[in-house]
């Protein structure tokens, strides 16, 4: 299973030169793991930056992945993963998501290369 957090959703979306090698990571819908706050997120996103019909869609799809709501569980991981790392909440709570869920996370986020489990793919330019 694979979380894609959404620094690696928009780089796919835009078709990004990051996104384009985020592609080949992208899992079956059947093994992607999608946070509500990833989903908030995106929709944010989404709402500055695409039509309404194509936003719709997208987060539509989301919810044919696996949804992984933010629970009492996960929010506790959370808290001692910034505790532990001083990651910025959202970047805790979806690691701490994946964690929960035993699945990889993808994500271009630099606060979250060095986490194990982490498939870090760097945004073009950067390094």
């Amino acid at each position: 299973m694979r979380l894609v957090d959404t620094s690696a959703w928009i780089e796919w979306l835009t078709a990004s030169p990051t996104g384009k090698a985020i592609e080949a990571e992208i899992p079956e819908q059947a093994d992607w793991l999608v946070p509500t706050m990833v989903q908030l997120e995106l929709a944010k996103w989404l709402a500055r930056n695409a039509p309404e019909d194509v936003a719709d869609r997208i987060i539509a799809s989301t919810r044919t992945c696996i949804v992984a709501p933010l629970d009492t569980r996960i929010a506790l991981g959370a808290a001692e993963l910034w505790i532990q790392s001083a990651a910025a909440s959202l970047c805790a709570v979806v690691y701490a998501t994946a964690l929960g869920y035993r699945a990889d996370l993808l994500t271009c986020d630099m606060q979250l290369d060095a986490l194990p489990d982490v498939v870090f793919v760097p945004k073009a330019g950067t390094v």
